[in-house]
């Protein structure tokens, strides 16, 4: 008898407490209290959308507007909605920098084209070959003269400006400056001759 009075104060005592209804804003209830059961259906949402067609076409959308920020960015330079790469302060000014000026690097690829087809048209006259790999050697050291230069310069400006260099910016300006300039993105922003403070 003493043990069965005493498990059942020990489960009256053990019970939980059933989740409350919504107080109103005097302390008082202000409706039944919610079965647990309908308060975990309120609360599960599908892993898996139930219209799989709507939710590809709503898929598609954002992936264009996507792409339609993107081109809208690369034409007018707006940094909030370039790729990663191209965003900051440093990256804008050296491409403000590479576009201002003449580069040599930038008509490689026209050269070498020009070089490809002199050699294939001459290409039983071994002075024109010797003529044609010498130039093109010669492009070649131009170019990797020009880019150095136009590094320590931008190097120095972007330590004027910003105090410090970050990492990949000269690599950047290098590359771009070997772009065609209509094939550059983001869309040079700045014309050439332009003075870059």
């Amino acid at each position: 008898m003493f043990g069965r009075k005493k498990d059942e104060s020990q489960s009256q005592v053990n019970v939980e407490p059933a989740e409350q209804a919504p107080e109103s804003g005097d302390g008082r209830k202000s409706g039944p209290t919610p079965k647990r059961s309908e308060q975990q259906a309120s609360r599960q949402r599908p892993l898996v959308p139930t219209d799989r067609k709507a939710a590809k076409e709503v898929e598609r959308q954002q992936r264009i507007e996507a792409q339609n920020r993107l081109r809208i960015a690369n034409e007018t330079g707006d940094e909030r909605y370039l790729m990663p790469r191209d965003k900051g302060p440093q990256k804008r000014y050296a491409r403000d920098f590479i576009d201002a000026r003449w580069m040599i690097g930038e008509f490689m690829m026209f050269f070498v084209l020009a070089f490809l087809i002199i050699s294939l048209t001459f290409s039983g006259n071994i002075n024109i070959q010797v003529a044609v790999q010498t130039g093109l050697w010669v492009l070649i050291a131009i170019i990797v003269i020009e880019s150095i230069i136009t590094n320590t310069i931008l190097k120095r400006r972007l330590t004027a400006k910003f105090g410090s260099v970050d990492r990949g910016v000269r690599m950047y300006a290098t590359m771009r400056g070997l772009q065609f300039r209509k094939l550059r993105l983001p869309k040079p922003q700045v014309k050439r001759g332009a003075s870059i403070d």
